[in-house]
């Protein structure tokens, strides 16, 4: 079980890195969206996978543990998202701290419920085929 963790968190990690630079060298501002898009897909993803495992069987413990503690801990980046508000209160920024605080706990919690629909969604679509 251990080294399907550590290969999804591998991965997630790579994936977090390319995505994050990706969308910074393109996005000209002072919040750190490549930051905050990558927690609300990683919330997305995993409302999806868990909502999915809850009403199918298809998934095994293993790949579960990968694709949770594994990709989804490796790719969202709560410590990056920790130090990029405390960088910014640091720097008298307050309303944009506060700003990204509010917007990266709203939309990640509303990624997940998102998750949890497309789950339920796709299993539907496959139950009528």
């Amino acid at each position: 079980m251990i080294w399907f963790i550590a290969a999804g968190s591998a991965v997630g990690g790579a994936a977090r890195y390319l995505l994050g630079m990706f969308v910074q060298s393109r996005v000209a501002t002072p919040i750190p969206v490549g930051t905050l898009l990558i927690n609300i897909i990683g919330s997305l993803i995993l409302g999806f996978v868990i909502r999915w495992t809850m009403d199918t069987a298809t998934v095994s413990p293993k790949v579960l543990g990968m694709l949770t503690a594994g990709f989804c801990g490796g790719f969202t980046t709560f410590s990056a998202f920790s130090f990029e508000t405390a960088r910014l209160m640091e720097a008298g920024d307050y309303r944009r701290a506060a700003w990204y605080v509010s917007a990266s706990v709203t939309l990640s919690i509303l990624a997940t419920f998102a998750g949890f629909a497309l789950a339920r969604a796709v299993l539907a679509a496959q139950r009528t085929l």
